[in-house]
């Protein structure tokens, strides 16, 4: 009788176990995307962008603070610190792959006398150009000798100051091919610390993107 009984009770209760199953957990909620920045973007094997943004940094200011830096025994105007991928919406792609650099970096010393920033360059611009170490290293040579710096720069023996506009004129007369919408002029306490040019990827000069320039009323320059 009991075992019969049992029998019945289990009949009842397995239907009623059908249609009550254990809730399904909760979906994980989906993050939300990052809404895009002028930081850099995340590496990736291959990076699109839009140009590139030449660098040249005014030497002696640098050295000011880097005496002991390996391109300040030579007492340059502006060198080059790197031709940079960008992207017209403020955002820049950097360290797009592990890909060694240059077999033989010394043959670049020229433009970087300091092996570790030519690594550096390598690494974290040069990765995402999708050029080979050595076409990347030229690209960036002929962008900068094709810069002709002011004579009003290079002859300096003493210190001046000048309005931020009025030093970007000095580089457009220099440089005719050039005009004040593909340049940009940064500075540190007043002082001139680089000068930007916007490339195409023909290294042809074009309008820059959304680029900050120095708003300082007049821009100390110490000489070479």
């Amino acid at each position: 009788m009991k075992k019969r009984t049992v029998i019945l009770l289990l009949d009842l209760l397995l239907p009623l176990a059908a249609c009550n199953p254990n809730p399904r957990p909760s979906p994980e909620p989906v993050p939300r995307p990052r809404p895009a920045t002028a930081l850099a973007l995340e590496p990736t094997a291959t990076q699109p962008f839009d140009y590139y943004l030449l660098n040249l940094s005014w030497s002696p200011e640098f050295c000011h603070s880097h005496p002991n830096a390996a391109e300040c025994a030579q007492h340059s105007t502006f060198v080059l610190h790197g031709l940079w991928p960008q992207n017209t919406d403020g955002t820049y792609p950097q360290n797009c792959s592990t890909a060694p650099g240059p077999a033989d970096p010394s043959q670049y010393s020229d433009i970087y006398p300091d092996p570790s920033l030519l690594q550096h360059e390598w690494r974290t611009h040069g990765t995402c150009s999708g050029l080979t170490p050595d076409a990347f290293f030229n690209a960036a040579r002929a962008a900068f000798q094709s810069i002709v710096i002011p004579p009003t720069l290079t002859q300096l023996t003493t210190q001046i100051s000048l309005p931020p506009a009025q030093i970007l004129g000095l580089v457009t007369t220099a440089n005719p091919t050039i005009t004040s919408s593909s340049l940009a002029l940064s500075c540190g306490n007043n002082y001139l610390t680089a000068i930007e040019v916007c490339l195409d990827k023909q290294l042809h000069p074009k309008s820059c993107g959304p680029i900050r320039s120095c708003r300082a009323n007049t821009v100390r320059i110490p000489p070479p």
